[in-house]
């Protein structure tokens, strides 16, 4: 059996930023408190090893003790949420993603000069209730070209259209085109959608091609991961989706000729190497 290894499989440079604030800040200071305000990517193996060395995880700001630090996460939190840490006495340590603050930004922009966002993302997703926190009032957030076809639009209301920004990238196109046709090009259109997550998305589609079946690795919370499975099944390779080695015992591989490995942008390489020496194995 033949094993192909995505070239892009694993950390971002947005993932790759995130935890190296955390590590600098456990390696200069380890007895003041440190918390993660969420999640500070989607990958529970990694959260684990922040918990053993000693890095609280809070769901809510209330949940921050006053005086103590928090790391933003990568995805970003609502512009609300980060005012409550700092009214705290808070010490916030800024891991946002830059891809995901320009968008914040860039949403911001549009919103202050009086269009409405139509927003292509997971409305339970962490960024993407940090993007809307910039969008003002009246955003819409949908998770396919359909939700967005029957949504009615005011032809005299001025939209503005963006992505979360590990969203499909084949997907976002399309809506770009039919929101033009319906609003006759009056729509400002966003690039939000992050490189790293285009460039993965492209070199999966070309591995699809290339092999039997697909492993895709990841958290299954991790919403670019979900996608990378989603844009290979699109092109009608098998694909098993799998947090860890052990997600793949059990699971007859063997039967595939030729198999890709690629992984989300928030996978440690550890997992993907453990991975690959398994398949490498059978």
């Amino acid at each position: 059996m033949e094993v192909i290894r995505a070239r892009l499989a694993g950390f971002c440079m947005g993932v790759g930023l995130a935890l190296k604030k955390l590590d600098d800040l456990l390696a200069k200071d380890t007895d003041r408190p440190t918390f993660m305000l969420g999640p500070i990517i989607h990958n529970p193996q990694v959260l684990e090893d922040y918990r053993q060395r000693g890095v609280g995880l809070a769901k809510t700001v209330a949940e921050v003790p006053a005086g103590a630090r928090v790391v933003i996460r990568a995805h970003g939190i609502p512009a609300d949420e980060e005012r409550g840490l700092l009214e705290r006495g808070v010490e916030v340590v800024d891991a946002t993603c830059p891809k995901v603050k320009r968008a914040q930004l860039l949403i911001g922009e549009q919103a202050e000069a009086g269009r409405r966002l139509l927003l292509f993302g997971e409305d339970d997703h962490p960024e993407v209730r940090g993007l809307l926190s910039y969008a003002g009032e009246g955003a819409f957030v949908f998770e396919t070209p359909e939700e967005l076809a029957v949504h009615p639009l005011d032809p005299h209301t001025p939209y503005f259209l963006a992505a979360q920004t590990t969203q499909d990238r084949q997907g976002f196109e399309q809506i770009r085109r039919d929101l033009n046709l319906r609003l006759h090009d009056a729509a400002v259109v966003l690039t939000t959608i992050c490189d790293a997550t285009r460039l993965r998305q492209d070199e999966a589609i070309r591995l699809a091609a290339q092999a039997d079946c697909v492993v895709v690795a990841g958290g299954k919370a991790s919403g670019n991961t979900r996608r990378l499975a989603q844009v290979i099944e699109a092109e009608g390779t098998p694909t098993i989706l799998v947090e860890t080695v052990d997600d793949l015992y059990g699971i007859d591989v063997v039967k595939y000729g030729r198999v890709g490995l690629t992984a989300g942008a928030s996978t440690p390489k550890r997992i993907i190497d453990e991975i690959e020496a398994h398949l490498l194995a059978l």
